[in-house]
């Protein structure tokens, strides 16, 4: 889960955000050369008149920074196009989910089980144990098995919602009267917090997501006690 004062991205918990803290990585990169390279420019322009005379006329240099951004732009794109692929991509799902939004929890239903459905709501901070997350832990989590390819489809009951979690990777727009799908893969155990990340109403920021990884043997254990339940 995020920490205070951290300036990076969330430790990853599925392939796709591995790929996607791969990519902001490059990103980076390109854009600290990039940033050097044009100070260093423009601070020639300043202190030194050979430079100053070079940059300002000339046909080599308006040969290299017309070629030269169009390079750049082509590194950066080809990988980003292979990643909207990977994003897009629909593997044969083990286990399906529906989330719906409602103003303001979430509901989810198993579809690949029988009776196993359930309403998702923060716990107050004046319920909250002292083992809980302020404002971020729920009353019904999701449980999914992790090393398992599931997915999830979003939908909302009234207004825009937006179910997000940024440790997996995964964001979709829940909109009324339309199903958006979205697939992913959680390869450790733990719990990952995510919140609603459209701005829905007054309570938008207290209808939390919760998602629990667990092994495959304790995922089939409590479907097996809330079907029965």
């Amino acid at each position: 889960m995020a920490t205070w004062s951290a300036l990076g991205l969330q430790d990853s918990a599925s392939p796709l955000m591995e790929q996607l803290t791969f990519f902001h990585d490059h990103a980076m990169l390109v854009l600290i050369l990039i940033t050097t390279l044009v100070g260093y420019m423009l601070g020639s322009l300043f202190f030194n008149k050979l430079t100053n005379r070079f940059l300002l006329e000339g046909q080599t240099i308006e040969v290299i920074w017309t070629i030269l951004p169009a390079v750049i732009l082509i590194f950066i794109a080809l990988p980003s196009l292979r990643l909207l692929y990977l994003l897009d991509e629909v593997n044969t799902p083990s286990v399906t989910i529906k989330a719906i939004g409602h103003q303001w929890y979430w509901s989810y239903e198993y579809s690949d089980f029988l009776q196993v459905e359930f309403d998702s709501y923060m716990i107050p901070s004046n319920e909250l144990g002292d083992s809980g997350f302020r404002l971020l832990d729920v009353d019904n989590r999701t449980v999914l098995p992790m090393n398992t390819q599931v997915r999830m489809l979003v939908s909302a009951a009234d207004v825009i919602h937006s179910w997000t979690i940024p440790a997996l990777g995964v964001k979709a727009d829940a909109v009324p009267g339309r199903l958006n799908q979205i697939s992913f893969t959680v390869n450790r155990p733990g719990l990952f917090f995510g919140q609603c990340s459209e701005i829905c109403g007054a309570n938008h920021s207290f209808m939390p997501i919760v998602v629990e990884s667990t092994s495959i043997k304790s995922f089939l254990d409590w479907i097996s006690s809330t079907s029965e339940a």
